[in-house]
């Protein structure tokens, strides 16, 4: 009987297994070595572009607050402007009463009375003076009263002083300094009023 060694074929097929699966092995290392370095590069473009897209974005930001910025300087300067056409306007407008005022305040001086200033703030008159006597003082009050222009004539002091007449006998005259606070009024309010009521 024949004899048939089966030894070398045995072999031969455990190298060929062998072989296989190193390569099968190798195939999946790189596919995975390839998958690995897919997600790595898709990641990387992920982040490039998010980084790209973060600069366009602060890149925007800057030229809006830069804008806001230009914005808000020109809303200043229009309030500016806007407030100082407003000045301007009431200063024209207040012109013409000033006029009046002072036109007021030398006619209703009576005689013997004289004033030392006169100060104003907003429509509020403040005087200092000086007359021949306390009648004198009412005197100038009753004549702010009747004024068209002036109203609330209000006495501040009243106070006794002495001044030499000058005379040869050097007598001495009693004077009355006082201080005295009133309004100004504006007839064009009350002017506008009556237009009104007539139309």
């Amino acid at each position: 009987m024949a004899r048939i060694n089966l030894l070398p074929w045995r072999d031969e097929l455990r190298r060929k297994r062998r072989k296989q699966f190193n390569t099968l092995a190798a195939l999946a290392v790189l596919a995975m070595v390839g998958v690995i370095a897919a997600v790595h590069w898709y990641n990387e473009e992920r982040i490039a572009y998010q980084l790209d897209r973060n600069k366009f974005l602060e890149q925007k930001t800057a030229e809006l607050n830069a804008k806001i910025k230009e914005i808000r300087n020109l809303d200043k300067q229009r309030k500016d402007l806007v407030a100082r056409m407003e000045i301007i306007q009431r200063l024209q407008s207040d012109r013409p009463e000033i006029v009046h005022v002072f036109d007021e305040l030398v006619t209703t001086l009576p005689e013997g009375v004289y004033y030392e200033s006169v100060t104003q703030k907003e429509n509020i008159l403040s005087v200092t003076g000086v007359a021949q006597s306390n009648a004198f003082v009412s005197s100038l009050m009753r004549n702010l009263e009747g004024s068209p222009w002036l109203e609330a004539p209000a006495l501040k002091e009243i106070k006794a002083s002495q001044n030499r007449t000058g005379s040869p006998a050097a007598d001495l005259l009693r004077l009355a300094k006082f201080g005295l606070q009133f309004r100004q009024t504006s007839t064009t309010d009350d002017e506008d009023g009556e237009a009104d009521k007539k139309g």
